[in-house]
């Protein structure tokens, strides 16, 4: 097995990788992905052992039981590499400003994983045959970051700083969005449905001298349920709104079937202005079309003007419906409340998400939020990256 040492100690994720690389050349099937699951699941064991690094690399690196015998020499020699002792310690660090960000030879970069040396940390030192024991200071550490977008991933819209926001932006677009399918009325031929087709039945028996040996069959077809989304930009969700709005541009993949609409005191649509490659250039024109960005709230009103407008039209009926609120109601919570009960009547699903309910202490009290309770079907915090990867996958279950 080659050398997984490091003269200079430049590089400390080296000798993990390189254990995966050992690992495939031994023909164990390997990659790049289970490569980067075994050094998170070092980062997160801390100090360790023989015993612990052994596990951690058994249950992330391999996942059939003819591999093991392979896995377990594949470790010895890796493990004996290091010399005698407690072998390698491993330390988890929480990365701070100006820390040095080394990136290892992945042939994929991985981009959530980052690797910083502290003041204390000591290379890796792979010991020859000859020699017996460490020598004396030689302390075999690595300091392995925990990913920083799993700390994003966590972390509040209203707490991060510039840099951070362009980064959750980043990722937001790139979530998938997925939204539940519906039979229709229409058929359409198949080999196995469960509508007979006599058309198609007798058409084909012309060929067989009127005998209908080969019987056809239709089945109803599927398309995908419409999406509409339903975005708060008032004052009180001012932390929230761009990454809601990045939310809503990363749903535009879900289909031709997805309209947005802001509000704040009135309704803006702006399904067409986020139908562009370009998503800063989609915000920024978004900001200069809703007047009312940053102003008030009347959910109710709002409501009431969708309805009106769209309550006939096919986008609107049957759709999954997501509206992105704190439920801080400036109007009449009455109204709210009547334009809830008729926008559930309309839509296949109504879902609310809550920045405020990513708060464990939150609970609806407010006059809009607990007048719109009774008509909500999914309830959600959208406070942070986590909580999107949420809705996404609660909109297509």
């Amino acid at each position: 097995m080659p050398d997984r040492g490091i003269a200079d100690g430049s590089d400390p994720l080296a000798p993990l990788v390189e254990f995966g690389r050992d690992l495939r050349r031994r023909g164990l099937p390997v990659g790049t992905g289970r490569i980067l699951t075994f050094c998170r699941a070092v980062a997160a064991l801390g100090l360790t052992d023989r015993e612990s690094l052994y596990w951690a690399g058994r249950v992330s690196l391999i996942a059939r039981r003819g591999d093991i015998d392979a896995f377990d020499r594949a470790f010895d020699d890796w493990y004996r590499s290091f010399g005698r002792g407690d072998g390698p310690r491993i330390e988890l660090t929480i990365p701070s400003t100006g820390a040095q960000r080394l990136e290892a030879n992945w042939g994929e970069q991985p981009d959530d994983l980052e690797i910083t040396i502290g003041a204390t940390a000591a290379s890796w030192k792979a010991l020859d045959d000859r020699d017996e024991e460490p020598a004396p200071g030689d302390e075999a550490a690595i300091r392995i970051v925990a990913s920083a977008v799993e700390v994003l991933r966590e972390k509040s819209f209203a707490e991060l700083s510039d840099e951070e926001r362009a980064r959750v932006a980043h990722l937001i677009r790139r979530l998938a969005v997925s939204v539940p399918r519906r039979r229709t009325r229409r058929t359409h031929p198949s080999a196995s449905g469960a509508v007979f087709d006599l058309r198609r039945t007798v058409r084909s028996s012309l060929r067989t001298q009127g005998e209908p040996f080969e019987r056809a069959w239709r089945a109803r077809r599927s398309r995908s349920r419409p999406l509409v989304l339903i975005l708060d930009v008032s004052g009180s969700m001012a932390p929230y709104s761009r990454a809601l709005m990045q939310f809503a541009y990363a749903a535009m993949t879900a289909g031709r079937r997805v309209e947005t609409f802001c509000f704040g005191t009135r309704l803006t649509r702006v399904t067409r202005t986020l139908r562009t490659k370009d998503p800063d250039r989609a915000l920024h024109e978004i900001g200069r079309q809703v007047q009312d960005w940053e102003g008030g709230t009347r959910i109710g009103d709002s409501l009431k003007s969708l309805l009106d407008g769209w309550s006939q039209r096919a986008a609107l009926r049957g759709a999954v419906v997501v509206l992105c609120s704190d439920g801080l109601e400036r109007g009449d919570p009455v109204v709210l409340r009547a334009q809830m009960v008729r926008l559930r009547r309309l839509a296949h699903r109504v879902v609310w998400v809550n920045p405020l309910k990513g708060s464990p202490r939150y609970e609806p009290l407010a006059r809009g939020m607990a007048a719109a309770m009774p008509s909500i079907d999914v309830f959600l915090s959208g406070h942070n990256l986590e909580s999107l990867e949420q809705l996404g996958r609660a909109l297509g279950a």
